[in-house]
């Protein structure tokens, strides 16, 4: 079997090209993608050309890790049923083409422990599953696991996890990934953050939580600062911004080398963590709150593209500032 997948042959050259699929095993799974979408983290790096080195890093490779559509094979170990919608956060590609992260395709063949059964109604926005998990990553601290000793006259989370979040005060960026932390952290009750946005297009569309520009913040004291920007010269002004022993979580994905002016830090005791792609029970758990209702992902996806026109679609959602989420449609391939 073959299909039509989007190829990134070299930086800032992309194709349609009808590939084979690998031969699924016994613990598979074939999806027929109904929609996926376009990151502007990781994928405006490959396609620039300007991703740090990466595993599985190299030319010609297929983008993707936000992919949604049904399943229509599943071996007898995939554990998965035949017509259900599904997430895929990325598949298996064999031959010359790489697949990093492989999800931007009409067929897919991925493990069948790794789709993410899905609620109908959920539809085309269940691409932003992947960011959502992200957000939800970035907020299980370490510190905040430590520091939440079990306590049986407690009642438990209202989410798994919950209990081991350390929630934002401020938020760098509104993009989509600073939009999903700021309603993660209303959804599990903490006080609403601060957002930090330049772009006056971008900083609409706040509910519950106040966006500002940079030099409009006069306070000091935030104790969780959530850097979702990708700006890798930023440091200096969050740690004049933390209060002492604060932490600043570094969510984005940066080009560049980073670095800080020791002394502020050594002032604050500063903290600094990386937050790396999400675990599968990352990605549940933020199903399980989006399906009952407690956090909404409407409102994100600002463009559609038909997969049939996808340079112009990516180049919009590399491009153009009032984009905040692009998705592929999939359903005009055959």
């Amino acid at each position: 079997m073959d299909t039509i997948a989007v190829v990134m042959e070299r930086p800032e050259h992309l194709a349609l090209r009808r590939l084979p699929l690998a031969t699924p095993g016994e613990d598979e799974v074939v999806v027929e993608v109904e929609w996926s979408g376009i990151s502007t983290g990781t994928e405006r790096l490959l396609w620039s050309g300007r991703m740090p080195p990466f595993p599985g890093m190299g030319y010609p490779l297929i983008p993707g890790y936000e992919s949604v559509g049904r399943v229509v094979a599943a071996g007898a170990a995939s554990g998965t049923r035949h017509g259900a919608r599904v997430f895929v956060p990325g598949a298996r590609w064999s031959g010359a083409v790489r697949g990093l992260f492989g999800g931007a395709a009409r067929h897919l063949v991925a493990p069948g422990r790794r789709v993410l059964p899905l609620a109908e109604h959920l539809g085309e926005e269940a691409v932003l599953l992947a960011l959502a998990a992200t957000a939800w990553h970035a907020m299980q601290s370490p510190a905040a696991a430590h520091a939440s000793a079990p306590d049986a006259t407690s009642s438990p989370p209202a989410s798994p996890g919950a209990a081991t979040c350390l929630p934002p005060d401020l938020i760098v960026g509104h993009g989509v990934l600073g939009r999903l932390l700021a309603r993660l952290t209303l959804a599990i009750g903490a006080p609403p953050p601060v957002v930090w946005e330049r772009n006056p297009a971008r900083a609409a569309g706040a509910s519950g939580y106040q966006v500002i520009a940079p030099e409009e913040d006069r306070r000091e004291d935030y104790r969780a600062i959530f850097e979702v920007s990708g700006d890798s010269a930023v440091l200096d002004r969050l740690i004049a911004k933390l209060a002492r022993g604060g932490e600043i979580v570094l969510a984005g994905f940066y080009a560049e080398p980073l670095s800080f002016a020791f002394p502020p830090a050594f002032l604050r005791e500063a903290r600094l963590r990386v937050a790396a792609e999400w675990a599968a029970g990352d990605l549940a758990a933020v199903r399980d709150m989006v399906e009952a209702g407690r956090v909404s992902l409407a409102g994100l996806i600002t463009h559609r593209a038909a997969a049939t026109t996808a340079d112009a679609a990516y180049r919009t959602a590399f491009g153009d500032p009032a984009c905040l989420k692009m998705i592929l449609d999939w359903r005009v391939c055959s």
